[in-house]
């Protein structure tokens, strides 16, 4: 997600939207922003839905393959020759 509000947009949002939107400058996962502010996962899913439909964030979806297996499996061989290579 990036963030596409205004800084006049982000007056009067709760402290968590605006921080939110702060951190998404850039595009980033739900999963990183959570990380980065230190939210529990789930309210950060709640509080970027809430972005969302407001219009003041942008959701990307990732690049897939044509099949999503494919692109599952291939994630998996990466990590198990990383980790083999420990």
């Amino acid at each position: 997600m990036v963030n596409t509000a205004s800084a006049q947009q982000l007056t009067g949002l709760l402290p968590e939207h605006q921080r939110i939107c702060y951190v998404c400058r850039d595009i980033k996962s739900v999963a990183e922003v959570s990380a980065l502010l230190s939210i529990p996962l789930g309210a950060t899913r709640i509080l970027v839905a809430d972005l969302a439909e407001a219009g003041l964030v942008a959701i990307h979806e990732p690049e897939r393959e044509n099949d999503g297996l494919q692109a599952h499996t291939s994630l998996i061989e990466r990590v198990l020759n990383s980790l083999r290579k420990l």
